[in-house]
């Protein structure tokens, strides 16, 4: 997944919030979507009840954050360093869905570790990554990346993040086109990762890569969206599967749902009807 040296970046599209630990409740309920499409809602609740999220009364010392605008120029130094990738992944995801939907308006990723407060209540990094409609922010602790592999059983890889970040940025979309008012969250979910595999087909055309991605990156983003489905999910939890309380889709479902934005390219293609 290789930028293209010279292309600038904007690195005012994500911010990084330092770490830390704050008081104060959890999300009010239903606001925050979809503990990123990667932690089902039965595991998201358990968090918060073994963890006590936001629940110290002994707030830790906040680590400092990055100078972003220093240290993420151009597509070179997205290359080199982590947090200057997502930085070029946010990019481009914006650059396309600008040019494709009259109703984009830019969203922040907010970089942060251990806790901090959001438009939808006190988060936790334990959540994984997600989308807050109450301030229409992206919000990451790149340690998910990890535990994406050590937890999740993904490859991982550069572009396994990038379809992470993809993803959440398809909530936004369906948050400005009015698409989050949905009877089941696994429709939602699934589409998301329609959206994430459309830009992932049109990210060359957005000029910060300098070449479509290779077979071998997407399977990344596949294999990822796998290792994420609800039966994987519970199987590594639980033991059992249970269709029924399924939040963002099984294995198959969230393959499927990549690969049909990406083979097509075409957001119109992604309807909830045709996914849930």
């Amino acid at each position: 997944m290789d930028f293209r040296d010279q292309v600038d970046l904007d690195p005012s599209q994500v911010e990084d919030a330092g770490g830390g630990r704050l008081s104060g409740g959890g999300f009010p309920g239903g606001m925050v979507i979809g503990g990123g499409g990667i932690v089902s809602l039965i595991l998201l609740v358990l968090v918060f009840v073994l963890n006590n999220v936001g629940g110290g009364t002994e707030p830790a010392q906040r680590q400092p954050p990055s100078n972003l605008s220093d240290q993420c120029q151009t597509g070179k130094d997205a290359d080199q360093s982590e947090r200057c990738r997502v930085v070029g992944v946010v990019n481009s995801i914006q650059d396309y869905w600008k040019r494709e939907i009259a109703e984009y308006r830019p969203s922040k990723t907010v970089l942060y570790s251990g806790s901090l407060r959001t438009g939808c209540g006190a988060a936790s990094s334990a959540v994984g990554p997600f989308y807050c409609p109450g301030d229409q922010r992206v919000y990451l602790d790149l340690s998910f990346f990890d535990q994406l592999h050590s937890k999740f059983g993904a490859k991982g890889g550069p572009f396994a993040q990038a379809y992470v970040i993809a993803h959440e940025y398809g909530h936004h979309v369906q948050d400005l086109l009015g698409q989050l008012e949905s009877g089941s969250s696994v429709p939602v979910e699934l589409q998301a990762d329609c959206y994430a595999g459309v830009w992932a087909r049109n990210a060359v055309t957005t000029g910060f890569y300098e070449k479509p991605f290779t077979e071998a990156e997407i399977s990344e983003a596949l294999d990822a969206a796998a290792a994420v489905g609800d039966d994987r999910i519970q199987q590594r939890t639980r033991g059992r599967i249970d269709p029924e309380s399924f939040t963002h889709g099984s294995s198959e479902q969230r393959v499927a749902a990549f690969q049909r934005g990406y083979e097509n390219g075409a957001p119109g293609d992604c309807a909830q009807a045709d996914l849930g």
